[in-house]
């Protein structure tokens, strides 16, 4: 398990234990964390799971594929830290991942 904080984009945040194998979209699902909408469950079909992944987390997370980038394309205010939190699996390496919640989902 990994611990995982999702702040609000207005300041609140929440840190939940979230099992390995899970994504980071999934977490928030099964723990009522406001933000994340996942429309499309998962399947990388919309970009209502978009998060800002805290810098100092960018470089240890695996690179963003064609197809996520192309969906990140289409979110609300798109940053260089943008991800899509279906794509971002839980796993040990990432106990104290910080994402930020954008303003709206698209």
């Amino acid at each position: 398990m990994a611990k995982i904080t999702y702040k609000e984009f207005e300041g609140s945040s929440k840190t939940i234990e979230v099992e390995n194998g899970l994504s980071v979209m999934e977490g928030a699902i099964q723990n009522d964390i406001p933000g994340i909408d996942a429309d499309c469950g998962g399947s990388m079909a919309c970009a209502t799971c978009h998060v800002y992944v805290e810098e100092r987390w960018l470089d240890k997370l695996p690179k963003a594929e064609e197809a996520e980038v192309d969906m990140i394309d289409m979110a609300y205010e798109p940053k260089k830290n943008s991800r899509l939190s279906c794509q971002l699996i839980v796993s040990d390496e990432l106990d104290g991942l910080i994402i930020t919640t954008p303003a709206k989902q698209t």
